[in-house]
């Protein structure tokens, strides 16, 4: 589909993607384990993606997803 826009929001490594999953004490050690692996799987295809966001401080990350779409609004048509 060449009209879409693809956005890869990547977290600025899987040790702190760990960390917060483990903070939020809302899963088991196991479904931890199993979110992280897939993770790892889906990190593996950010090359695929038009943009990647690293979502290191949560309102800089929502602002440069709203500059994303703002500018697949604004884009002039080829």
């Amino acid at each position: 589909m060449p009209q879409v826009v693809s956005i890869f929001i990547l977290p600025p490594s899987l040790e702190v993607l760990e960390a917060r999953l483990r903070s939020r004490a809302q899963d088991s050690a196991e479904v931890i384990a199993r979110r992280l692996a897939a993770a790892r799987e889906e990190i593996s295809h950010v090359a695929e993606f038009d943009y990647v966001i690293i979502n290191d401080d949560f309102n800089r990350a929502a602002r440069d997803l709203a500059s994303i779409i703002r500018a697949g609004r604004l884009k002039f048509p080829r």
